[in-house]
């Protein structure tokens, strides 16, 4: 019997225990209400309710301008659609960095003022000090190494990350400082899989992949891409499960018809 499909509630706890079975840990991105509700029932075990909002959600170039208001808005929304899946909430950028005090009341406000269930970090042992003042309050953390897109303007590029050495050698020592530190789970995204899979072997907590390869613990990918609602954006890893960018322009479209034509509503859609 799977691990996943016997827990009422998913809890940080059973993603360590699905790793420990081997069993592969689903996670998609979540802002609203509405959209999380479907992703719950259909029985994800992770919403990660992404500072990738700043770009899906409101437009941004990059993740950078999202704030911690806005972020708490849109995990509150979420919290309130989901009965099973485990809530890990994005501290945006410059809710975290470089002042451990801040990190600290910035985790607390999400906790508090959303009811979410984990945050999320991106960096290694560069936010150590951040990562352990959040988790003596009780707050589960999951780290993000590899791309972290919140220092897009540092690497200048979204281009793969940790081909060369020198890097590969401090993600894995980051990876293990997160582990020691107390993390719970870490996201690699968009390494080379042979180095995702490495980690993944080498650490006992759960390693989730986006553009990571097959040989880690799980998937998260963002559902606007995933759903096929973006269509501007199509990298290597992103597999497409729907087009519903064509369906909803064709529903729109006709809408717009048979308002102008007159055809709706028609007698049996009035009062």
């Amino acid at each position: 019997m799977s691990v996943h499909k016997n827990v009422k509630k998913v809890t940080t706890h059973t993603l360590q225990e699905m790793k420990q079975a081997g069993e592969k840990i689903s996670m998609l991105t979540g802002y609203d209400f509405s959209m999380a509700r479907i992703i719950d029932a259909a029985g994800i075990d992770v919403i990660l309710v992404g500072d990738s909002a700043s770009n899906v959600m409101a437009g941004h170039e990059t993740t950078l301008p999202i704030t911690l208001d806005q972020m708490i808005y849109h995990a509150s929304s979420v919290v309130r659609a989901i009965n099973r899946a485990l809530i890990v909430v994005d501290m945006p950028f410059g809710s975290y960095q470089g002042n451990s005090k801040e990190a600290l009341s910035s985790a607390i406000r999400i906790m508090k003022e959303s009811g979410g269930h984990a945050v999320k970090m991106e960096g290694g042992q560069e936010i150590l000090e951040s990562i352990k003042r959040i988790l003596t309050a009780g707050i589960p953390v999951m780290g993000h190494l590899g791309l972290t897109p919140q220092s897009i303007y540092k690497f200048g590029t979204y281009v793969v990350r940790a081909k060369e050495e020198e890097e590969a050698t401090r993600l894995i020592e980051d990876a293990k400082a997160l582990e020691e530190a107390g993390c719970f789970a870490i996201v690699l995204e968009k390494i080379p899989a042979s180095l995702a899979e490495k980690v993944a072997k080498m650490v006992s907590i759960p390693i989730i992949g986006i553009g990571a390869g097959n040989g880690v613990d799980g998937q998260v990918l963002v559902v606007h891409d995933m759903l096929g609602i973006n269509n501007e954006f199509s990298p290597r890893f992103l597999r497409k499960y729907n087009n519903l960018h064509e369906q909803m322009m064709n529903s729109f479209q006709e809408y717009i018809k048979d308002v102008k034509s007159g055809d709706f509503p028609n007698e049996s859609e009035q009062y």
